[in-house]
């Protein structure tokens, strides 16, 4: 006997079951597990359930599907498009009804657990599945013959149209309840938090009516820089994105130096807490006010910092991260209400940060590993977070190390006599002609090069005011390769005979960039001898630890590496590998992460599984301490040679010729000339 109840395939899933002619299509969706999205229920007021009904002979399904297999389309989907507007073909999966065999296609912005695509080809997308979801439900009212309080209603109204059981709350909820269900004539939108401290799922938020505005914020709290994401909890989009400078800055550069001023200034850390807290609530506001969202409608955030900034804004004194054994007061994750923070976002916003790795790879290592997922690599990989301490992360999917390098400011322009961050005005390109030895650079905010026309007069309103980190970094690799530097970082005083822009200063000789201009308000910009050893120290150090992860792991070579922060995103990869800031490795494997930790923390924002993910695999990790090593400062020394003292670097000599050693000309305390030998 033949079934005649029409057959149903949804594609991509393959999921297909019979159900009799008048069924809703979402309904039939429901049934199967198939993955379409809706907030209202089936209520055709959200409109995130559309479909496309697919046309002709299916062979692979067996199946003929016309448009006349299901209902024709209802005023209210025709009032839907008036309002909003249904893609041409496009049906509400909650008024389509069967007719008919079919075949029925979710489009990737219907889907509930839709992949959001992130940046580079070769990194994965995030499957969409936040902790905060949206219910619109219809609550029965009150009656004399069927004692029960509104709340009970609310509760068993989710179970029974969202499947949602096992509920609490706050008594902000139950204060405004009565007021916000009669506001909505029974009819109100839940927000519902499923990963809130203590299990169980949360009811976070209530509005009255349909309510479809839900955000998270992606904060990453780096010592420089705070940078924020207002992201879409129903589509993934990120509406909004800024950023500021850590006002912590005025406690000190540096992270040690900010445990300096926690250490001489009693109650140091409460007002570092409280200027932090002040700007995120700051970043909070720009990126709803350039999003035209109200603050309100933020119901998580996730945050990501190093360990003194992780301590700092969960108002956790920083004292013991200042010296060894580098004690967290806590690594583990975190949730609890965005309000203990005294974050002004939604009454019931939740806060997730994320676990640290050890006493100096923080919560912002975790999203890294999180957003590069060395720990699914078949090769061995190297994450490095570039900053004033370098958190690095090696290794692969079975086995991954950690460790942090002091490489200080350097590479942030700090430390440099003309460095500065990178701003409008800043060099940020350099080449040196190996032959005339004259450079040519870029500076930021201008597309040309100093030696194209129209150079000057399109930087008459910034000027050059200084070197930003990647432009230190090819001025010293190109000073390396055009002869100006030896493989030891002397400055050789020979080649003033070539170029007047070698010039001495006090022992040694500086090369000038760019001289100030008489009667112009520019500063010479000029790299000296205290600016390569600068440099030098914190490339070794970076370099040093890395190798000392190399050496646990008993390998000589990395498969890719993955350069993280703001350094990393602005850096050529080339010149890193010439000065030997990174192992050597085939360039087209070495790439830049950006932000891989804010990245991270927008994974975890919009994936509750990711959080999972990550908090088991930083138990995995081993942690190296660097400081109680005793091979980490042979390695730091040999690292202080470009590229290296004795690392063959097979890879970068592809590409680029490395010149060879020389001995080079100083000045004597005389002030005359004198030839240095390389020792050793």
């Amino acid at each position: 006997m033949t079934d005649n109840t029409p057959l149903i395939v949804f594609t991509p899933s393959g999921k297909r079951g019979r159900f009799p002619v008048g069924t809703p299509v979402l309904q039939a969706a429901r049934a199967l597990g198939v993955d379409i999205d809706s907030v209202c229920g089936g209520r055709a007021i959200c409109g995130r359930c559309q479909i496309n009904v697919g046309e002709g002979e299916f062979a692979k399904h067996g199946i003929t599907s016309a448009p006349d297999h299901v209902t024709a389309i209802n005023q209210v989907e025709i009032r839907y498009d008036k309002l909003r507007g249904l893609a041409s073909g496009r049906r509400l999966s909650c008024q389509t009804q069967i007719l008919g065999d079919l075949v029925i296609d979710v489009p990737p912005e219907s889907q509930v657990h839709k992949q959001v695509v992130r940046k580079e080809a070769d990194t994965r997308a995030i499957e969409f599945d936040p902790a905060t979801q949206l219910c619109f439900i219809e609550v029965e009212e009150p009656d004399m013959h069927k004692p029960s309080s509104d709340l009970e209603r609310v509760y068993i109204a989710l179970k029974e149209q969202w499947g949602v059981e096992n509920i609490t709350c706050d008594l902000p909820i139950i204060s405004a309840l009565q007021k916000t269900l009669r506001k909505g004539e029974w009819k109100i939108t839940c927000a519902i938090y499923s990963r809130a401290a203590g299990g169980g799922n949360r009811l976070a938020a209530i509005w009255p009516g349909f309510h479809d505005q839900a955000y998270g914020l992606a904060v990453d709290v780096g010592s420089t820089t705070i940078a924020a994401h207002l992201t879409n909890l129903s589509t993934g989009e990120v509406k909004s994105s800024a950023g500021l400078m850590n006002p912590q800055i005025r406690f000190g550069e540096d992270l040690m130096s900010r445990v300096s001023y926690v250490m001489m200034n009693p109650g140091g850390e409460a007002e570092m807490t409280t200027v932090i807290r002040q700007a995120l609530q700051q970043l909070a506001e720009e990126v709803c006010k350039q999003s035209d969202t109200d603050i309100t409608n933020i119901m998580e955030i996730v945050l990501v910092g190093n360990p003194v900034m992780h301590h700092l804004f969960l108002g956790i004194d920083p004292t013991e991260l200042g010296g060894a054994p580098f004690a967290l007061a806590t690594g583990l994750p975190l949730t609890f209400p965005a309000r203990e923070m005294d974050l002004k976002l939604n009454a019931g916003a939740f806060c997730y940060v994320l676990p640290c790795i050890a006493g100096h790879v923080g919560a912002d290592a975790a999203g890294m590993v999180l957003s590069e997922a060395p720990h699914e690599s078949d090769e061995m990989m190297l994450c490095v977070d570039v900053g004033t301490n370098a958190e690095i992360v090696l290794g692969d999917k079975h086995r991954l190390l950690a460790c942090s390098s002091p490489t200080g400011p350097a590479f942030e322009g700090a430390q440099i006599s003309s460095g500065q961050r990178a701003a409008p005005g800043a060099i940020e390109r350099i080449r040196i002609d190996p032959v005339t030895l004259e450079p040519r650079y870029k500076v930021i905010g201008c597309d040309l090069w100093s030696d194209e026309p129209g150079f000057e007069e399109a930087i008459a309103q910034t000027g050059v005011t200084g070197i930003c980190g990647s432009g230190i970094i090819e001025a010293i690799a190109e000073m390396y390769l055009s002869g100006v530097v030896n493989q030891d970082g002397l400055v050789d005083g020979a080649m003033a005979l070539r170029n007047p822009r070698i010039e001495p200063y006090k022992r040694t000789f500086n090369y000038v960039v760019r001289a100030a201009k008489v009667g112009a308000n520019e500063p010479s910009i000029r790299i000296t001898q205290n600016d390569v050893r600068a440099i030098q120290m914190g490339k070794a150090a970076l370099y040093a630890g890395v190798r000392l992860l190399m050496d646990k792991l008993g390998i000589e070579s990395v498969g890719k590496i993955r350069l993280a922060g703001a350094f990393g995103s602005h850096i050529d990869m080339k010149y890193a590998m010439v000065l030997g800031l990174i192992p050597d490795c085939d360039l087209s494997r070495v790439q830049s992460a950006g932000n891989a930790a804010g990245t991270g923390a927008r994974i975890a924002l919009l994936n509750k599984a990711a959080r999972d993910e990550i908090e088991h695999v930083v138990r995995r990790i081993e942690k190296i301490e660097t400081a109680v090593e005793p091979m980490f400062q042979q390695h730091f020394v040999e690292a202080m040679a470009f590229p290296h003292k004795t690392a063959d670097f097979v890879n970068l000599k592809k590409v680029v010729t490395l010149p060879p050693y020389k001995d080079v000309v100083t000045l004597g305390d005389d002030g005359g000339a004198r030839r240095v030998r390389r020792r050793g």
